[in-house]
Formats: C-alpha cells, sequence, structure tokens
C-alpha cells in the first residue's frame, strides 16, 4: 500500500489489489456453480481444441471457411482460458482478490480476444458472401494468402486497440474502494474505482470501441442481407435449404455473440440493473466459447464427417 493524492486533493491508500465480488457469498450457491462452470470449461476447451484439430488433419477441411473456423477455435480457447480458471480459483478457495497486475492483465487478454473475435467474425461472413453470392468468382477471389492476411489482420487488429486502451488503465490511480462488482476485470467496472480524471479514457475507449466493432458488426450484417437475398432467389426449396446450411451455423455464432455483447455494454451501468448485465456479460464470455464447437459440429455435416473418419482411424 502507499499514499498517493486524489483529484479533490485529499490523501488516501493506493490500491494494490482489488476484490472481485463475483456471483455472491453463500456456499449453496458457490458449489453448484463450481460444478457447473467447471464442466462449461471442460468441454468448451475439448470442443473448440476437437475441431482445431480436425480442421488440421482432414485435408478435406483445408478451405477458407474451415481456416477461419479453426482460427475462431483456437481463440475461443484461449478466450475461455483468459477468465473461467480465476473464476473456478475463488469459487474453490473463496479467495477474491486479484492484484492490480494480475486484473490488468486480465482485461487486457480478454480485450485484445474479444476485440479479435469481432474482426475473425466479419472475415468469416465475407468468405461466406463471397462463396454464396459470387460463386464462379470464388476461387479467384479467396486464396490461402487472402485469409493469411485476413486473420494476422483481425489479431493484430485486437492488439493495437487494447494495447492502447491497457496503456491508459495502467496510469490511472486506484486509492478508493477495490471491491469490483463482477466476475472478471472488465473495462467499466475497473474505470468505475479510478480516482482519477477518467473522461480522456473514456472518449479514448468509445472511439476506440467504435471502430472495433461497430464496422465488422454493419459488414458481417451486410452481407447477410445479401446472403439472405440470395438464397431467397433460388427456386427450389432443396436449393435453398441446402445454402442455407453451409452458413446458418456462422449466422447462428453471430446472433449469440453480438446479440449479448451489445445488450451488455449498452445497457447503462446502473445498479438496478448489474446483476442483469452479469447473466449477459456470464452469457458472452463463457457459453459462447462453448456453443461455437456444439453449433459447428451439430449443424456442420462435413464436421460431422471428418469427426467420423478420424474415430474410425483411432479404432483401426
Amino acid at each position: 500500500m502507499a499514499l498517493c493524492q486524489t483529484q479533490h486533493g485529499g490523501n488516501q491508500t493506493r490500491i494494490t489489489e482489488f476484490i472481485l465480488l463475483g456471483f455472491g457469498t453463500g456456499w449453496e450457491s458457490q458449489i453448484p456453480l463450481l460444478l457447473l462452470l467447471s464442466a462449461i470449461y471442460i468441454m468448451t476447451i475439448s470442443g473448440n481444441l476437437l475441431i482445431v484439430v480436425i480442421v488440421v488433419s482432414d485435408e478435406y477441411l483445408h478451405t477458407p471457411m474451415y481456416y477461419f473456423l479453426g482460427n475462431l477455435s483456437c481463440l475461443e480457447t484461449f478466450y475461455s482460458s483468459a477468465i473461467l480458471p480465476r473464476v473456478l480459483y475463488s469459487l474453490l478457495t473463496g479467495d477474491r482478490s486479484i492484484s492490480f497486475i494480475g486484473c490488468i492483465a486480465q482485461f487486457y487478454f480478454f480485450g485484445v480476444l474479444v476485440t479479435t473475435e469481432c474482426f475473425l467474425l466479419a472475415a468469416m461472413s465475407v468468405d461466406r458472401y463471397l462463396a454464396i453470392c459470387k460463386p464462379l468468382h470464388y476461387a479467384t477471389l479467396i486464396n490461402d494468402k487472402l485469409c493469411a492476411q485476413l486473420a494476422v489482420g483481425s489479431w493484430m487488429g485486437g492488439l493495437v486497440a487494447i494495447t492502447i486502451t491497457t496503456s491508459f488503465i495502467s496510469q490511472l490511480v486506484f486509492c478508493g474502494s477495490n471491491e469490483m462488482d463482477h466476475f472478471f476485470c472488465d473495462f467499466a467496472p475497473i474505470v468505475s474505482l479510478s480516482c482519477s480524471n477518467t473522461r480522456t479514457i473514456q472518449v479514448l475507449s468509445f472511439v476506440l470501441s467504435s471502430i472495433c466493432a461497430f464496422p465488422p458488426f454493419l459488414l458481417t450484417l451486410a452481407t447477410y442481407v445479401c446472403i439472405i437475398t440470395s438464397i431467397l432467389r433460388i427456386p427450389s426449396n432443396s436449393g435453398k435449404q441446402k445454402v442455407f446450411s453451409t452458413c446458418s451455423s456462422h449466422l447462428l455464432v453471430v446472433t449469440i455473440f453480438y446479440g449479448t455483447l451489445i445488450i451488455v455494454y449498452v445497457l447503462p451501468n446502473s445498479s438496478s440493473l448489474r446483476d442483469l448485465n452479469k447473466v449477459f456479460s456470464l452469457l458472452y464470455t463463457i457459453l459462447t466459447p462453448l456453443a461455437n464447437p456444439l453449433i459447428y459440429s451439430l449443424r456442420n455435416k462435413e464436421v460431422k464427417e471428418a469427426l467420423k473418419k478420424g474415430v474410425k482411424k483411432l479404432y483401426k
């Protein structure tokens, strides 16, 4: 601990750790939650790693669509690991404290991954648009080099945006309450505890969030409007169903991700809505990474066929 001077001129003790209040204090709710989240984490890691292995090992899945799917599954593995292990540790031990450096690190990795996912989902939607709406030019428009550039660009976009934001957060002074009413270190809960002037970082965060979230979202929305319009023009019902099946899994993932994300960051940060905010935060940070492998494996014929072939090889 150290003394710091607030913007109002008074001296207070500088905070070196935060207390994540999480989901409550009663053991009656903690134990079931621990078991549930442990099961979700195991299934999330197993499911996403399985998709990565299938995509890498099956040569028939070495296409742009599955290249991006492999990237997404890899991202989701890191994404859930940035949050869930710390939540599980708190539920298991009752220790809710997290150091200032640990909190900033968690926000950094979470922020990079969620921002990268926005760009990556947009890249996947463009790939589906070209495959369905421009099928004759698809092979010439989408190649291995462009796929690699889009994937690297998605990761670099997330890294740059969150590195800038985190560098500003690390300069804030925290010397009031250290109780964070959340289950992980997100931007709003961190900034709300600072006794520094946070106007600059809030404006910066709004600008960067607008750049990183709205253009990919609008691009994804526009591509699916075009895709659905093209599907409706197909005369036969069987043709419509076949084409729609190639993009329905991605559309479902995009809907879940952006739907919960928008609700979390559009809802006002008031005390009456804080518990609801936690619920939706839980959906997009923990359940979305679990939903991705389930959606792509259960709704995707090619992934299921590749999985069957892999299982047969193991038993030969």
